[in-house]
């Protein structure tokens, strides 16, 4: 391999001399590595290491002999011997010399390590060996994976000499690691095999060891509980270490993957948590990119514990925890944006969107009647058209995005979902005081065999009341033909509140006198909104007829006190007294 060139100006004298030390030591390693193919790996001899001087990629094919099935990570030697004294002699003159190398360590990390030859080479070999002494405190001594629940200090017990062969053997890389673990089989009990798990999920260590090791107790069906509670805790401490570390989302994706192939499904468990992990750090743009690369990919989970179905999976929890957060117009158009995009988020994700809809046509609601409030204070001015336009347009628009999300859980869901359908949309008309569709939503809602609630027909009712929708009303009104008492006067109620909202007083006044037929007494406060407005419309219109009908009859029913009334014809200068 050639020597780098280098940098700044030096003597001619010493330039030769790294030159010939630089050969003479790569003609040492050659020669070794022909001896040693069985533990041989690629080095690059470098006098000042610059990354433009290492290749981009390896081959693995040339890296070992005896892995050329699937890329194995990269690991030190066993034994350096008389290659790693020669490299410190090198080191030791030229002061220059650094060696890179490609590696895989503790969750696929994948990127380069470099260190200088006097902390790589040493006379002690830098894989760490398992120590009879103090066993357990090794196994503790974990960056990534919090396993305090499966290593306990019962476990020295149990490490025998078999445990301690079978690392040293997988450390070595000189065979498969089926293989050692195919003859010493029947010498490793499964606690051992766990804690050979364990050992290999540490920071530094060969991840894809302890893949390996996981697919052959697959295969051989020794695969518990217990040992599979032990995979997914390092499996999401990688996960974990991958984000913080600030990896890139292909590289969590990727490891997915990798454990996937190993017959490790991915759970929905560890999708919340990646979602969960970028969602706490503020990483909102990676939750989402992460959630699309999943949706690319096809790759598929287990939803043995999702226990919260309404989840529903990666793109129904990050609309979820949008929603939480109260970035409910974000949730529905990120929802919409996959969908449009020609991905296929799962079913639920649907449902949290319109879920998120009704949020937000609900905030916009309340916030409507703040500004009324303000405005009937005189702290702001009135509406124009203009602002009553953008208004109703991003009404509309919700309500658009509401009834497109519904149509696409009718298209891809189960008929079991129309009643949640229909009473999402209920919900999101109500918000937006739209009667008649919301009216026929409780049909639809009946029809797929889901009754609504008795008191969304009186709120539906009251809405209606307020737009002075005369033929919906008689329709909701047919139900309290059968009801009680009680539940009558309740709907009659709300009918009454809905044309006192919509300002229609007469029929209101109609509404009470009705009640009072059937025995029924309206509310104290509902009969004097009814009184104050019809009183305002006598000094608007002139007209008495209503006012004096309702005055009679409620003090005939003795909730009102006989009165004075009192009225003045301008053109005439005359007052007119009379009782009622």
């Amino acid at each position: 391999m050639d020597g780098g060139k280098p940098q700044g100006k030096r003597p001619s004298a010493l330039q030769d001399i790294e030159v010939v030390l630089a050969l003479l030591v790569y003609s040492l390693i050659s020669n070794m590595s022909t001896s040693q193919s069985q533990n041989h790996n690629a080095f690059w001899i470098i006098q000042n290491p610059s990354d433009s001087q290492i290749p981009n990629s390896l081959s693995w094919s040339t890296i070992g002999n005896e892995r050329k099935t699937k890329p194995a990570p990269l690991r030190p030697c066993s034994s350096f011997n008389s290659r790693q004294r020669t490299m410190a002699f090198a080191q030791s003159l030229t002061q220059c010399f650094a060696v890179k190398r490609y590696r895989f360590s503790g969750g696929f990390s994948g990127k380069r390590c470099s260190r200088v030859c006097n902390v790589i080479y040493k006379e002690k070999n830098p894989s760490f060996v398992v120590a009879k002494s103090g066993k357990v405190r090794d196994f503790r001594l974990f960056k990534s994976v919090q396993l305090d629940q499966f290593v306990t200090s019962d476990d020295e017990d149990e490490m025998g000499e078999s445990f301690f062969e079978a690392i040293e053997e997988l450390e070595r890389m000189r065979r498969e690691p089926s293989d050692v673990l195919e003859e010493m089989n029947d010498r490793l009990s499964a606690r051992e095999l766990q804690l050979v798990l364990v050992y290999f999920s540490q920071e530094g260590r060969d991840s894809w060891c302890a893949l390996e090791v996981f697919e052959w107790l697959r295969r051989e069906n020794r695969v518990d509980k217990e040992t599979m509670e032990l995979m997914v805790s390092i499996m999401c401490g990688w996960l974990k270490r991958l984000i913080e570390e600030g990896n890139d989302v292909a590289d969590v994706i990727d490891l997915l993957v990798d454990v996937d192939c190993v017959g490790l499904k991915p759970s929905f468990s560890m999708m919340e948590k990646v979602i969960s992990l970028y969602w706490e750090m503020g990483e909102k743009e990676n939750a989402v990119l992460f959630v699309k690369e999943v949706l690319k990919r096809g790759i598929v989970y287990s939803e043995e514990d999702d226990r919260d179905g309404h989840k529903g999976g990666p793109t129904g929890y990050l609309a979820w925890k949008m929603t939480v957060d109260g970035n409910y117009r974000d949730s529905v158009k990120f929802v919409i944006q996959l969908r449009e995009s020609g991905l296929k988020p799962e079913v639920y994700s649907y449902l949290i969107a319109m879920t998120a809809v009704v949020k937000e046509l609900n905030e916009l609601g309340k916030a409507l009647r703040k500004l009324k409030a303000f405005t009937r204070a005189g702290l702001v001015a009135e509406f124009d058209s203009e602002d009553v336009g953008l208004i109703e347009k991003y009404q509309s628009d919700l309500l658009a995005d509401g009834v497109q999300l519904s149509n696409w859980v009718i298209q891809e869901g189960s008929s079991t979902l129309c009643g949640v359908v229909h009473e999402r949309l209920l919900a999101m008309y109500i918000c937006s005081g739209r009667g008649l569709e919301a009216e026929r939503q409780l049909w639809e809602m009946k029809l797929v065999g889901k009754e609504p609630d008795g008191d969304l027909y009186d709120i539906v009712l009251a809405i209606c009341a307020s737009r002075k929708e005369t033929s919906a009303i008689a329709r909701l009104l047919t139900r309290t033909e059968v009801s009680s008492s009680l539940s009558k006067k309740k709907s009659l109620s709300w009918l009454l509140r809905g044309y006192i909202k919509g300002g229609h007083f007469n029929d209101a006044a109609e509404t009470v006198i009705k009640m009072l037929d059937l025995g029924l007494f309206p509310d104290y406060l509902d009969r004097a909104a009814v009184l104050h407005g019809l009183r305002k419309r006598i000094q608007q219109s002139g007209t008495v007829d209503t006012y004096l009908k309702l005055c009679k009859r409620l003090s005939d029913a003795n909730l009102i006190e006989s009165c004075l009334l009192y009225l003045y014809i301008k053109k005439h200068k005359l007052w007119i007294i009379r009782t009622v």
